[in-house]
């Protein structure tokens, strides 16, 4: 490979040197000076870059990889939620012992501020429901209580919190959106979908709290190995604002592409950015804006994913479409036409049809090559919608781990669907390039158990779950570092390990190559460099507890 002169800071040896390079080589050492690779090989040929001031590491025979691409995260959520309650904490495993939770935080929090809890799943409580508005209200009337699912697409409040949101029995549901009442009429405290997203202006964190939470999720990301993020939108234009000016100090130390995207009325950040003249690409190495995003559906797991057909566990159910076809092309279309990279939540295979019927008329509207437009999530994807995007040059963001955990509620909505929902086996048959990402906090965020899952197709409890996705570990490698590059225009810097490449590195603490496939969940991360610069080594660093 080839050979840049000149003394290396940093030498790796006797590993296993996953390159993701064009041919998937395999080799042994790599040399890094400043910020970039510049010696790819064998160990034979290294010794000539190793001077008195290099640091050489001996991997043993362990793997490195480029540094990991989550290519759909909530940066800014994940850390918020680091400061919540975590209702998928193992001791909580009901709602008895989450209502303790809740109580025990109303006795030390002032009142009138929110008390908060996240990743709820009400099929994972020994009542399988969710919480009552009169549970909450017994825990405080003071406090607004806020319980949002692992989803983040529906949540349980308190009449406090209803009463801030200016929510009463005769509020009308907004578009896209349902504010639950009972048989009698009475509110239940839940909300659904877009009355979910209205409720996250009104639960809005504050600007320390977001400085604060952007700096844990950073050191987090790090500890799992991620060099780069697609951050996948916040609580708006202030969100941004503080990611960027994180990134500028260095309490974020990951890269960070930034969709342009706020969770609730997506539509009106996307038009403020394009009347501002910011555009994608938009930074430099460590921070550029990405996609114009908006909402068309809701959550796979709710379930509230926009469908063709009726879900199987209700004949009468075919999800929530946060807005027509026609409203998303009056946003995207015109993004597209000034130069945007576009790209939608888009989960329910009815919602992916939409989406590609406006990216299909943009584009013979506006003409444009090379426009890499995205689909986050992809959920179900049949053959049919398949073809059109390779057709139309979508990369779809399917999220490997999602199965893992949600593989038997999938199962019973939406039976054989899931033989094609978060496809990947799919898209490499077909030439499509497809990324991974965790939607974090939505699930866990570790990239390997991304690519175990992709790998195996096996939920937590071992069921097959659409197994004809399994790919092998080279092809998962690939959807965690190139192909997320690629969906950035970035593939020329990073993504594989090449000279000239960003020295963007993760260390394994085995071989990957070599590990049963059913043990790659088990393989942690012992070093992460970013720029030239190994800033996460296990042996000094304390155990995360994982989300």
């Amino acid at each position: 490979m080839g050979v840049t002169k000149g003394e290396a800071e940093v030498v790796f040896i006797n590993g296993e040197v996953i390159t993701v390079d064009q041919k998937n080589t395999v080799t042994e050492a790599v040399a890094v000076k400043d910020n970039r690779i510049i010696f790819v090989g064998l160990n034979s040929e290294v010794n000539r870059f190793i001077g008195e001031k290099t640091s050489v590491i001996d991997l043993q025979g362990k793997t490195l990889l480029p540094g990991f691409i989550d290519s759909h995260i909530h940066l800014t959520y994940y850390g918020l939620n680091q400061l919540a309650i975590n209702c998928k904490a193992e001791h909580i495993d009901s709602i008895e012992v989450l209502l303790d939770d809740l109580k025990k935080k109303s006795l030390e929090t002032p009142k009138g501020e929110w008390i908060r809890a996240f990743g709820f799943n009400e099929t994972a409580v020994k009542e399988m429901r969710y919480p009552t508005i009169d549970e909450l209200n017994a825990i405080s009337v003071e406090h607004p209580i806020m319980i949002s699912r692992t989803c983040n697409h529906i949540s349980v409040l308190n009449s406090k919190a209803l009463e801030l949101a200016q929510i009463n029995e005769n509020t009308p549901d907004p578009d896209g959106g349902v504010i639950e009442r009972d048989l009698e009429g009475k509110l239940t405290g839940k909300l659904i979908e877009a009355a979910n997203m209205e409720m996250s202006d009104v639960a809005r964190h504050t600007e320390d709290e977001q400085r604060q939470a952007v700096k844990i999720a950073s050191d987090h990301f790090i500890a799992y190995g991620l060099t780069s993020v697609h951050d996948a939108g916040g609580q708006g234009p202030d969100s941004f604002r503080i990611l960027q000016q994180a990134v500028k100090s260095r309490d974020i130390r990951v890269r960070v592409y930034a969709m342009i995207c706020q969770i609730n009325n997506s539509q009106k950040f996307v038009h403020k950015m394009m009347e501002s003249g910011v555009v994608t690409g938009t930074g430099d190495e460590r921070f550029k804006v990405g996609p114009a995003k908006m909402f068309t559906d809701g959550s796979s797991t709710g379930p509230t994913i926009a469908t063709r057909k009726p879900y199987d566990s209700d004949p009468n159910n075919y999800g929530i479409l946060y807005q027509s076809e026609e409203e998303i092309y009056e946003v995207l279309g015109e993004a597209h036409k000034k130069g945007y990279q576009l790209t939608v939540h888009a989960q329910g295979d009815k919602a992916i049809e939409m989406y590609l019927n406006c990216v299909e008329k943009a584009i013979e509207e506006s003409p444009r090559t090379n426009h890499r437009h995205r689909i986050e999530h992809a959920g179900i994807s049949s053959p049919d919608l398949q073809e059109r995007m390779k057709k139309l040059g979508i990369i779809p963001i399917p999220n490997p781990p999602f199965p893992y955990e949600f593989g038997e509620i999938y199962v019973r909505h939406y039976g054989d669907r899931v033989q094609h929902m978060y496809a990947a086996r799919d898209y490499i048959d077909q030439g499509i390039i497809a990324a991974g990402g965790s939607d974090a906090p939505v699930t866990d965020i570790n990239p390997l158990l991304g690519i175990h899952v992709a790998v195996n197709r096996k939920s937590r409890s071992g069921m097959d779950i659409g197994s004809s996705q399994c790919i092998s570990v080279m092809e998962a490698i690939k959807l965690y570092t190139w192909n997320g590059a690629y969906a950035s225009f970035e593939e020329d810097i990073k993504g594989s390990i090449e000279v000239g490449k960003l020295a963007d590195l993760v260390v394994l603490n085995d071989s990957i190559l070599n590990v049963s496939p059913d043990q790659i969940k088990d393989l942690k991360v012992e070093k992460t460099m970013i720029d030239g610069e190994i800033i996460y080594s296990k042996e000094n660093f304390v155990e995360l507890n994982r989300v």
